[in-house]
């Protein structure tokens, strides 16, 4: 498929009119991974940004000392032309009763991730602009490539167009934190939504972990050792994934022996057979008719007994253990380690 063959529009910086966002300001909700990001790169491109967090919250002393207004998401809210809302998915619906009233007429309501549109769990008013940016990165990657002269790759939905400018606000916006740098793809809150869930859960967090962790066990349980199990399984997975993210799986398929190339073509679809992609249309379908979102709201409501569980579990596993044992002997680790935990710290914060 060639660029012109595209069923989605990907627009850039020379597509944005900067003009959108004059003697407008920004309220950014939430000061965590994301929410940091935007508010200082929106701030960097000569934007007024206010950010709301509540008044208890730990995060506002990070806001002052990087030279940023904070008020309570109300007041933000007040004074704000565009409120993006950049609190945890489940936080969001109890943050919005509080703004609800202080939205007007013409203002944009815009998120990072649909989720709560997309499953009604917030219903804004019809008079106001719905819209979304999310930049497909970390919070840490987007203000770092900003303040690099570079680009993170964004998203753009338009759920409601009250104004009939929502676009081009939300074009001016994405200029402005630096993913039209590197280009923004059109898609709807329906398609960002879905397809995030399907590829967190099938993929990107719950397939992979699954799969290094039933591939570890088999070793091990094979009588090999639990280091070279952990070497095999876990710690040469970010080789492979930075080949295939460079340029391509195809590429990956060139860079490794030949010997590799062949296992892996002849026996990945033994282990990935029809039953799992099976498994994973039937994740797909959970996720389409609302049953996941439905789960994880009821989960949050029960004060999550479930997540608990299967996070315990998940810390507990032999592979943990090994891991840290091993990367403590690493001598890289103490400077990655400082890095994780900076960025864990942005992602927990309000």
């Amino acid at each position: 498929m060639t660029e012109d063959e595209f069923t989605t529009e990907i627009y850039y910086e020379s597509d944005a009119d900067e003009s959108q966002l004059d003697d407008v300001t920004v309220a950014v909700l939430g000061y965590g991974s994301q929410g940091h990001a935007h508010a200082l790169n929106l701030h960097d491109s000569g934007v007024d940004v206010v950010v709301g967090l509540r008044e208890d919250s730990s995060s506002r002393s990070a806001v002052e000392a990087d030279g940023l207004e904070v008020v309570t998401p109300v007041e933000a809210a007040a004074r704000a032309d565009i409120v993006s809302m950049l609190v945890p998915d489940t936080v969001q619906p109890h943050v919005y009763e509080q703004i609800e009233d202080e939205l007007e007429a013409g203002d944009t309501l815009q998120f990072a991730h649909g989720f709560n549109i997309h499953y009604n769990q917030i219903q804004p008013d019809e008079d106001v602009d719905v819209t979304m940016i999310a930049p497909k990165s970390p919070g840490h990657l987007v203000r770092r490539n900003y303040e690099n002269g570079e680009g993170t790759p964004g998203l753009l939905a338009v759920y409601q167009d009250a104004t009939g400018d929502a676009k081009e606000r939300a074009l001016a916006y994405s200029k402005a934190i630096g993913c039209a740098r590197a280009g923004v793809v059109e898609t709807t809150f329906r398609e960002e939504t879905e397809t995030d869930l399907f590829g967190e859960q099938a993929v990107l967090c719950g397939g992979i972990a699954e799969l290094i962790k039933v591939g570890y066990e088999t070793l091990v349980d094979a009588g090999y050792s639990k280091e070279m199990a952990y070497f095999e399984c876990l710690n040469e997975m970010k080789l492979i994934v930075d080949l295939m993210y460079e340029d391509g799986i195809g590429a990956m398929w060139d860079s490794v022996s030949d010997t590799a190339e062949y296992g892996g073509l002849t026996r990945g679809e033994a282990v990935i057979d029809d039953q799992v992609r099976a498994n994973m249309e039937e994740v797909l379908e959970e996720v389409q008719n609302g049953e996941f979102a439905t789960e994880w709201v009821t989960e949050n409501q029960a004060n999550r007994p479930v997540y608990t569980q299967l996070n315990q579990a998940e810390k507990d596993h032999e592979i943990e253990e090994v891991g840290e044992r091993l990367r403590a002997l690493f001598a890289w680790q103490e400077e990655q380690e400082s890095e994780t935990e900076d960025e864990r710290e942005k992602v927990q914060a309000d």
